[in-house]
């Protein structure tokens, strides 16, 4: 019996609990396993939504991208030892997901009930101020400890990121591929080529590494970052052209469209700016 406990205690310690004490990065079991609560937590979050009569719609998630930025400028705080242990173990990836969910729950929170006494401004107006608050004081106390080190990163990390992105979109608009003329699925795919983009500049030029299973893999295989871009391109299309394609039914259907989009622009646009922000003060 003892051995069979310590072989699952070694097995969780191995795969889930030391790539966090060390930042060691993901592996493919951790990989399906946040995978897995991550869709289990996107239904529970639109649930919650449905409770507080908070509609998921493109005015709610231009108010959340700003809290997008604050997180990942607070996850810079872990890389450039701003935060000691243990705190710091509440930054580090899945754990700082959460941190910044329930700060971010508390923000919608406290803007839905200041909007009700507030009459002159919208609740999303309030809710992204907060946002934007926290996104200047974390850039503020990394600017109190850090220099910036490499300022034309943030230049070349948007040029690529843009360029990329006109590309496709000149593309499908001339070929009638109205997915990615969209706007809001435009802006997920402006989120990911920043996202390749901070990837093949720190990569390539800077000696960062990547840490996630399948970029990863294809990186060293290919002995190159740029193929972070056809790699996200061949997934991200095919993905947004079946949310659109799938889920137009009802309003309920459409909600849940609008949030898993929520969360894809999240996915791409939390480590493009972790990322760009880490590079630019070289830590």
């Amino acid at each position: 019996m003892t051995s069979y406990i310590d072989k699952i205690s070694g097995f969780i310690n191995t795969y889930y609990i030391d790539p966090i004490l060390h930042d060691e990065g993901y592996n493919i079991i951790n990989t399906l396993t946040w995978a897995i609560i991550l869709g289990l937590c996107i239904f529970a979050v639109v649930r919650l939504l449905k409770k507080l009569n908070v509609e998921a719609n493109n005015r709610l998630i231009a108010a959340i991208v700003p809290f997008v930025l604050a997180g990942s400028s607070m996850r810079v705080y872990e890389d450039a030892g701003i935060i000691q242990y243990p705190f710091n173990l509440l930054l580090i990836t899945p754990i700082i997901y959460f941190v910044v969910f329930f700060i971010t729950l508390g923000c919608l929170i406290a803007a839905k009930v200041i909007s009700k006494k507030w009459s002159g401004k919208s609740m999303e107006t309030i809710f992204g101020s907060m946002g934007a608050l926290w996104f200047i004081f974390n850039l503020s106390l990394l600017l109190s400890v850090q220099k910036i080190a490499l300022p034309m990163v943030l230049l070349y990390i948007l040029g690529l990121g843009t360029l990329v992105t006109l590309s496709v979109y000149v593309v499908a608009k001339k070929v009638g591929f109205e997915v990615l003329t969209d706007k809001l699925n435009l802006s997920i795919l402006y989120a990911h080529m920043l996202d390749a983009s901070s990837t093949f500049i720190g990569v390539d030029t800077l000696g960062y590494y990547e840490k996630h299973v399948l970029p990863s893999y294809l990186i060293d295989l290919t002995g190159t970052a740029f193929v972070m871009y056809p790699l996200k391109l061949a997934i991200f299309i095919p993905v947004l052209y079946i949310i659109d394609t799938n889920f137009n039914e009802d309003a309920e259907s459409r909600n849940l469209r609008t949030f898993v989009k929520l969360v894809i622009l999240v996915l791409g646009l939390s480590p493009a700016c972790r990322n760009t922000i880490r590079m630019v003060f070289g830590v």
